[in-house]
Order: C-alpha cells, then sequence, then structure tokens
C-alpha cells in the first residue's frame, strides 16, 4: 500500500508541475465563459422572427399589443375561440408560429399560455411575456383603476405566460434542466478520455523507454498500476474542481456587471425602463435570457445531490475506462498498435453520448433502460434523469446502476492487472485475442 500511495504521489506531482496541466486548469474554463458571453452578448444577431396569432374573444386586447413595431415579432388578431388542435392542423393557420390564448380570466388568473409549433429561445420568450405583459397592464389600468400606468407598475404582479409545444401540451420531454445533466455527463467522458489517454501515454512511454523494468525491480505490477491510475485520476479531480471554481465565479460576475436583469422590477427605474425597451430592447432581452441561465445554473439544479452522485460516477467511469486504457498501453508491442485499439474505446464513449442525448428526448423509453444500467454509458444517462428528476419510489435505479458500475470496473481492474503484469515487459509482438486471453488466464 505504501509503494502504491508513493507511486500515486508521484504521478501526480508530475501531471501538476507539467505546464500542460496548468494552462488546461487557467484556459479552459476561461474558453467557456468567453463562449458563454459571445453566445448571450451575440447570439441574437441572427434572431428569429416570429409571426403571432393571439385568440382574444372577448376583445381584452382591443386589437393592439404595443405602440412601437418589434421587428422580431409580428402579432395578429382573431375574434374567436380558436382549438389547439385547430390551430396545430387547419391550413389557413400554418404560418403562424405560435398562438396566445387570451380569455376573460386573465385579469384575474394573470395567466395565459402560448401554444409554439418550434421552441423559441429564451430571449423570443422574454420578449413575448414583456409585451403581452406590458399590454395586459395598460388594460388593467385603465379598466379597474384611477392609477397612472407607472404608479401601477409598482404594485403590480407579474404575468405567468406558459409555453406549451402544440404537439407536447403537457410538456413531458425533456426540459432545459435535462441539459445541465447532459453537460455534467459530457464532462465526465472528457475528463475520462483526457486523462485515460494520459494512462496510456504514460504506461507506453515507461514501456519503450524501458525505464517500468527498473521500476518493476523495486514494486509489484499491481502496486505500479495502481498507483498510476490512482494518481492521474487526482490530477483529473483537482483540475475539475478548479475548472468548476473558475467557471462559477465567472458566471456570477457576468451576472453582476455584464448582465444584470433589467427587467426584474427590484433592478430598474421605470421611466429608463421604458425608454430602454423602445431604443434598445435587444440589450433587455440579452440579459434576461442570461439570468435564466445563471438562476438554472445556480438555483434551479439540486447541486448537493448532482454532485455527490457526479464524483461517484466519475470514480466509476474513471476505473472502467482507465482499466481499458491501461490493458491498451501495457499489451501494446508498438505505439501504433495502442492508437489502433483506442479506436473502439472512442466509439464506446461516442455511444455514451449519444444515450444521454437519447435519453433527454426520451426520458421513459425502453433503450433508456438498457443505457442506464449499461457501465459504459451509465454515467451520462444518470446526470440526464437526475436532473430530469426520478419519478417517487424509482432512487433505487441510481444505486443500482451505480453498482453495476463499479462492480464492472472492478472486474475490468482485475483484468487489467492480469495484462498489465504479464504484457509490460513483452516487446515487438503482434496483439492478438489469443494472447490477451492466455495472459487473463496466466496468474
Amino acid at each position: 500500500m505504501r509503494n502504491t500511495c508513493l507511486i500515486a504521489l508521484r504521478e501526480l506531482k508530475e501531471r501538476v508541475g507539467s505546464r500542460s496541466f496548468l494552462f488546461m486548469s487557467i484556459a479552459g474554463p476561461v474558453l467557456i465563459l468567453i463562449v458563454s458571453y459571445l453566445l448571450f452578448a451575440y447570439g441574437g444577431e441572427g434572431k428569429q422572427h416570429w409571426n403571432i396569432l393571439i385568440a382574444d374573444p372577448t376583445g381584452i386586447m382591443d386589437n393592439k399589443i404595443m405602440a412601437h413595431e418589434d421587428k422580431a415579432v409580428s402579432y395578429s388578431f382573431a375574434d374567436g375561440y380558436i382549438e389547439m388542435e385547430e390551430f396545430r392542423d387547419a391550413k389557413q393557420f400554418n404560418s403562424f408560429d405560435a398562438m396566445v390564448e387570451i380569455n376573460e380570466k386573465i385579469l384575474s388568473n394573470k395567466t395565459a399560455f402560448v401554444f409554439f409549433r418550434v421552441k423559441p429561445s429564451v430571449r423570443m420568450q422574454t420578449r413575448v411575456q414583456f409585451q403581452i405583459e406590458r399590454r395586459i397592464e395598460e388594460v388593467m389600468v385603465k379598466r379597474f383603476t384611477k392609477l397612472s400606468l407607472r404608479d401601477f407598475r409598482k404594485i403590480k404582479q407579474p404575468l405567468n405566460v406558459a409555453f406549451r409545444n402544440i404537439n407536447d401540451p403537457f410538456d413531458e420531454a425533456s426540459d432545459l434542466r435535462g441539459w445541465v445533466g447532459l453537460f455534467f455527463g459530457t464532462i465526465i467522458f472528457v475528463f475520462i478520455f483526457l486523462f485515460g489517454m494520459t494512462i496510456l501515454r504514460s504506461i507506453s512511454r515507461e514501456k519503450s523507454n524501458r525505464i517500468v523494468e527498473v521500476l518493476l525491480a523495486t514494486v509489484r505490477p499491481n502496486q505500479l498500476l495502481g498507483g498510476k491510475i490512482i494518481g492521474i485520476g487526482l490530477a483529473a479531480f483537482l483540475q475539475f474542481a478548479v475548472w468548476m471554481i473558475i467557471v462559477g465565479a465567472g458566471l456570477y460576475y457576468l451576472r453582476e456587471t455584464l448582465f444584470p436583469d433589467m427587467l426584474n422590477a427590484s433592478n430598474f427605474d421605470i421611466v429608463q425602463l421604458t425608454k430602454d425597451a423602445q431604443t434598445n430592447a435587444d440589450q433587455l432581452f440579452t440579459s434576461k435570457e442570461y439570468n435564466e441561465f445563471v438562476n438554472l445554473v445556480f438555483e434551479r439544479i439540486q447541486f448537493v445531490n448532482m454532485t455527490g452522485f457526479f464524483l461517484l460516477f466519475f470514480i466509476g467511469g474513471y476505473l472502467f475506462y482507465g482499466s481499458l486504457f491501461a490493458s491498451i498501453g501495457s499489451t501494446s508491442g508498438s505505439e501504433s498498435d495502442g492508437q489502433q485499439f483506442v479506436l473502439p474505446i472512442i466509439f464506446m464513449l461516442t455511444l455514451a453520448l449519444y444515450a444521454g442525448y437519447y435519453t433527454l428526448q426520451n426520458p421513459a423509453a425502453e433503450l433508456t433502460s438498457w443505457f442506464h444500467y449499461l457501465p459504459f454509458t451509465s454515467p451520462v444517462v444518470v446526470m440526464v434523469r437526475l436532473s430530469q428528476g426520478y419519478e417517487p419510489g424509482q432512487g433505487y435505479q441510481i444505486w443500482l446502476s451505480l453498482l453495476i458500475l463499479l462492480v464492472s470496473a472492478a472486474l475490468l481492474l482485475s483484468f487489467a492487472g492480469r495484462l498489465y503484469k504479464n504484457g509490460i515487459l513483452q516487446f515487438g509482438h503482434r496483439l492478438r485475442l489469443a494472447t490477451l486471453l492466455k495472459w487473463v488466464r496466466k496468474s
């Protein structure tokens, strides 16, 4: 155990002290923040245009939304009731991207429904909600109060605008939180691939320059392999922790400085907001869109729960795939053999990412259940399912999937140990299945 710890410490110091490790620890999260800023700051340059039909049978809106034209949204009005199915299927409504349902209850329950054909961006949703809410305020002031519009907005309650897909009105498909789970799962496999390749290169380098012969004169093969996997794994955890600290602090800084939520009643002056809404509305909606994203990251995701399972599945996935990388490095007769046999692992990693996306789109499919328990896909699938939320009484599925992953990783580590012991000192051979089976059986 002592030798294993010493080797792990050596590997950790070697990785952490390298320039590439330090560079990626800073450049990686900074690149993520730069991309996030550019997406939200300039992502609306090619903004979509929405043609919206407002079904207003009682004439509450008086065929008006706003005094100034918005180039991103066009509104048309219908005087009668329109059923959702009729809007979805009737040819005369094919030119409309969405329908807003306005009825007499909107003045009391503060709720409107927007049925869309293709899900709009958060910026477009915010734009539509903002414009409808402002028109409803004008109607309420005129009908029920003697207040000025400015005074009314100081005490008003926000309008609840529910966006619903006409093909999925009950929102049964995955939502934005599922993408956060997919992001967590992707991070797991990015780090597994990067540091798995580090294991492969380290073993191949020590094997090619024969330094491994010197090391094996003082430590057992299992100690050397275990220390290498543990040390490189600790380096991966350290780099991930640095990433999360920098990205978290950066997102918060951007929200507080570059993207303050000017549509939040606690942050704006109503006179200035009215001017801004007419002259620079895109900036307001950009800030709102970014704040929705940051609120999702910091408030709507159960990070204590997610982080705990993230670490567990990271460990399991790293040990599972790390064993495969170590096996390839120790049994290869040449560097070309190692590069060739990396391709199946890349295919498995790609399949795992696809499984996460498939789960995002089809959370209740039978294939999703298979992906949930397969050890080479379960880390990303569980992250997606966890962010979406498990049904009551189904929490055991997480632990069952984790158990299968850890048992599979333990078995692969055992096989990798035998392959490492019997193959690390072999050179110039052709890698064949019969040879591998012989080394696995040999104690």
